[in-house]
């Protein structure tokens, strides 16, 4: 007998990939084939995913500029042709899709070819393909119990089951908390999303040197910044005499996190999802202009557990970041309820409970 064929339909930043990734995972270890089907942006943020193959198609997000609406139009119609003429080859018995603009041709060529979609939105609100592509699913997955913009048709399809994390993030959850002694050293990470927050490097670096000198004494600080603030940030952090590792990409994400106390990060879903599964309390920043404000509302999975604290990004200056992480991190024992308290409101089995949904709807 053959194997069953699931297309995953993602695209356009890690966030849509990354849980995309975890959840193929899973299928191939049921023994299915994978393949994924984006378009060249999405192939960017590709490398290494466990598809037995990658399949590009054209895509392109409809703007309101009208002078860019009738090329991008044109552009999706290829996208969908192109990907029809491949499920011909295919034959899927499950189109799986995660959002993204460049998920949107697959996804309609399969409404087209009638074959079961599966969407998983990560956000607290419905992206704007899954929101399209919601009417006609069979199962509409979703990262957080929260999700706006659902149409009233779609609801009786919902199913919270979290959001797929990498193989990595799940093997921090096996590990404790990391021991804070009083008088020990303190680990802080700070992440900034995929495309890197130029708020970060400016701020988080000037308000660690706000602290008192004998907490700066005890700081271990890894920070994630763009490559061109590489050099600002390493200077403030030698001039308040912190100790601390300044690049604009980590590679082992996983050991990173794993051993920090406190992590410093933006709300994305992803991001938000790694902190819970990995037990690990935080200070969120939402990024201000993301879509419908989406980033707030998934600061919800660890605010509302006590987990984590939130700066608007108007709020968010260096000397209100010292004062909360003077009051946080002389707290050892604080910080280890919240990283408990975040770990409890994780969904570890997310793929696999997002793999039992599409075998149950999968032609």
């Amino acid at each position: 007998m053959s194997k069953k064929v699931v297309v995953i339909a993602a695209g356009g930043t890690g966030g849509h990939l990354f849980p995309a990734a975890a959840f193929a995972e899973e299928m191939f270890r049921r023994g299915w084939r994978v393949v994924l089907m984006t378009d060249a942006r999405g192939r960017r943020y590709a490398e290494g995913f466990p598809a037995e193959r990658i399949e590009d198609v054209p895509a392109a997000t409809i703007s309101g500029n009208p002078l860019k609406l009738i090329p991008a139009s044109f552009k999706i119609l290829r996208g969908i042709n192109a990907a029809k003429k491949r499920f011909k080859e295919l034959q899927p018995a499950i189109v799986a899709g995660f959002g993204g603009y460049p998920s949107f041709p697959a996804l309609m060529a399969a409404r087209r070819y009638k074959i079961p979609i599966v969407i998983h939105e990560q956000n607290s609100v419905l992206g704007r393909v899954n929101r399209a592509m919601a009417t006609s699913a069979r199962v509409v997955a979703c990262g957080f119990d929260r999700l706006d913009r659902l149409p009233t048709s779609a609801e009786g399809r919902k199913h919270v089951v979290g959001n797929p994390v990498r193989l990595p993030i799940l093997a921090v959850r096996e590990r404790p908390y990391p021991e804070a002694p009083a008088g020990g050293r303190l680990n802080l990470f700070i992440t900034g999303g995929s495309q890197g927050a130029r708020i970060f490097g400016e701020v988080i670096p000037e308000g660690i040197a706000l602290l008192p000198e004998p907490l700066r004494a005890r700081l271990d600080v890894v920070h994630q910044v763009r490559e061109e603030q590489i050099k600002a940030a390493t200077n403030v952090y030698q001039r308040a005499k912190v100790n601390a590792e300044v690049a604009a990409f980590f590679t082992d994400m996983g050991q990173r996190l794993g051993a920090a106390h406190l992590v410093i990060a933006r709300a994305g879903a992803s991001t938000v999802t790694e902190l819970q599964v990995a037990g690990r309390p935080a200070v969120l920043i939402p990024f201000a202009a993301a879509a419908d404000d989406h980033q707030t509302a998934n600061a919800e999975g660890l605010t509302a557990v006590g987990a984590a604290d939130v700066f608007t990004e108007d709020e968010f200056n260096p000397r209100a970041l010292a004062a909360l992480l003077e009051r946080r991190l002389a707290d050892p024992h604080g910080l280890a309820v919240r990283a408990a308290a975040a770990r409890a409101a994780a969904k570890p089995e997310a793929a696999k409970s997002l793999a039992d949904l599409a075998e149950g709807v999968a032609a």
